[in-house]
């Protein structure tokens, strides 16, 4: 797979890379949105019908999928390869692990019957790319499984830093990344050549104590700002206390407490195979629709 080019880059990924390894020592504290994920994963992976025999765990921070066995029967998942972009987040991790970067995967075409990534891919700069890699690897009706944070993630931050930094500085720097779109997310599947996907979303809601409660737990998962275009100053002191009372006052409970919003988009989609169901011809139904909602059919005027 070639290099993204600089034009389309959007996060520094070796920033990123630095973030990730920092958090690793106490990520165990901060990783409740990623059990909220394992346990919604393997619900669905459940209702699944099938075994695999080999699978691969994207972006593992410290055992995703490991934590995903331990909700599910111990036959449904064979051999795991765990992988992460960091050494630091495999440490904690058991079994085979490499480490590797989701946008240049170092396995061989149909390599694995699922892959499953939580949490990570909102930080690639060429996801469709990384979305083909991970169709490849997976062998015919390979099942791929994915969660990543959505637009709606982080929109009170978003609005507090915005308002206190144009008003304490008189301008506007990127603060927060972006996040993708869930009307995207669908599109985005079909053009990496998954089969019969489906796309959702869960917003989650989060209380604080403060905004700077906040940022310690985004800190301490790992998702501090390494967008490209990011202002290399520090946020000062004033403009962060600012944002502070800012996020208070536009969103503030009433208990004191403030809320933060996480939007997990949740993306399945297949290996194609010959076996899987294909949508039908146009104009090839026996029924009319009319008929079956016990109305008139007209033609519309040409």
């Amino acid at each position: 797979m070639p290099a993204t080019p600089d034009s389309m880059k959007i996060f520094d990924r070796t920033l990123h890379a630095r973030h990730r390894a920092r958090a690793a020592a106490g990520f165990a504290d901060h990783d409740f949105l990623l059990t909220r994920v394992a346990e919604d994963m393997a619900d669905r992976l459940a209702i699944i019908t099938r075994e695999f025999t080999n699978a691969l765990d994207l972006g593992a921070h410290h055992g995703f999928l490991h934590e995903m066995q331990t909700l599910m029967t111990p036959e449904k998942i064979g051999h795991v390869v765990t992988a992460d972009l960091v050494p630091e987040m495999l440490a904690k991790a058991s079994g085979a692990r490499v480490c590797a970067t989701e946008e240049q995967l170092p396995f061989a075409d149909r390599s694995f019957d699922l892959v499953v990534s939580a949490l990570s891919l909102h930080w690639v700069n060429d996801l469709p790319g990384a979305l083909i890699q991970i169709r490849r690897a997976l062998v015919p009706d390979g099942l791929f499984m994915g969660a990543m944070f959505g637009g709606e993630t982080l929109i009170e931050l978003r609005q507090a830093l915005a308002e206190a930094e144009i008003e304490c500085e008189g301008g506007l720097s990127p603060r927060v990344s972006p996040f993708a779109d869930l009307r995207e997310m669908g599109g985005l599947m079909q053009r990496a050549g998954f089969a019969l996907p489906v796309v959702d979303s869960d917003r989650v809601t989060v209380n604080y104590g403060n905004m700077l409660k906040l940022l310690a737990d985004l800190r301490g998962m790992g998702e501090t700002n390494a967008l490209i275009e990011r202002r290399r100053t520090p946020l000062r002191r004033t403009t962060l206390m600012r944002a502070a009372e800012i996020y208070s006052e536009k969103f503030g409970l009433p208990d004191g407490r403030i809320p933060a919003t996480f939007e997990i988009v949740m993306l399945a989609g297949w290996s194609p195979h010959e076996s899987q169901q294909k949508p039908l011809q146009p104009g090839s139904a026996k029924a009319k629709l009319a008929d079956a909602l016990g109305t008139i059919e007209h033609k519309a005027p040409r």
